[in-house]
């Protein structure tokens, strides 16, 4: 069984740093694209970073793009995300999830499956 596991999240003041972990298991992980998507309240999930299998090639999303970093770490089947100078519009719940299409960036939600449940992310003044 395909599963993810997010850790990481909590609450932080505007500026603040976290790292985000995402584990996953029931696949090669090494073959696969994984992306970080985050959805707040009201608002239709977006992708903000991923990472391909290949060649560590990467994408962000512009908002995010010089304060958070991604990586990966096939050994321990682990994607990480980096987020420093976090701002209150980075609120949401933050979850991963692999890319069954092999589709490339910029990620298109449809191509991701296998959602984990998420941690929550909240920026506070």
């Amino acid at each position: 069984e395909v599963q993810f596991v997010e850790s990481g999240g909590g609450l932080v003041q505007i500026g603040g740093s976290l790292r985000l972990a995402c584990v996953g298991s029931g696949f090669a992980f090494e073959d696969y694209t994984i992306g970080w998507f985050r959805q707040a309240p009201g608002k239709e999930r977006e992708a903000v970073s991923c990472i391909n299998s290949s060649d560590g090639g990467t994408y962000y999303e512009d908002s995010v793009k010089g304060r958070f970093t991604i990586s990966r770490d096939n050994a321990k089947n682990t994607v990480y995300l980096q987020m420093t100078s976090l701002k209150p519009e980075d609120t949401a719940v933050y979850s991963c999830a692999l890319d069954f299409k092999s589709g490339g960036f910029p990620p298109q939600n449809y191509w991701y499956a296998y959602w984990g449940q998420g941690t929550q992310v909240t920026v506070s003044s």
